[in-house]
């Protein structure tokens, strides 16, 4: 049977809670890591919707990992999560405008053949 949707479905999970939690972040903006601080930014933090669907993006992906992990190899399951790391990179370019220079081009080029490479096997 094929399993690349499901294993597809918990990387991309597991990608999106990234990017929520840092769009939440964002709005909570930069703070210093202080105990002064400890109740006020957590309360923020713990407040935030997009950390909350961050973080049950997280409780989600984990669940379909599971999933995953009961029916593939983790030989081959583990590497294909490194496509989050894909996703995450273009997503922030386009959401957040974060650089994706040459040489982060250039390595996501380098996990594209890795996984490439692990499917073949």
């Amino acid at each position: 049977m094929n399993y690349f949707p499901l294993i597809l479905l918990g990387v991309l999970l597991n990608a999106g809670a990234q990017l929520l939690l840092k769009a939440g972040m964002r709005r909570v903006g930069y703070f210093e890591f202080a105990w002064a601080n400890f109740v006020p930014i957590g309360l923020q933090v713990a407040a935030n919707p997009f950390v909350l669907a961050g973080l049950f993006a997280y409780v989600l992906s984990v669940a379909v990992w599971l999933l995953v992990l009961s029916r593939v190899e983790v030989g081959f399951a583990y590497p294909m999560l490194s496509v989050g790391y894909i996703v995450n990179a273009v997503a922030g370019y386009y959401l957040f405008q974060e650089n994706l220079s040459l040489t982060r081009i250039t390595g996501i080029l380098i996990i594209i053949a890795g996984v490439y490479l692990v499917t073949r096997s």
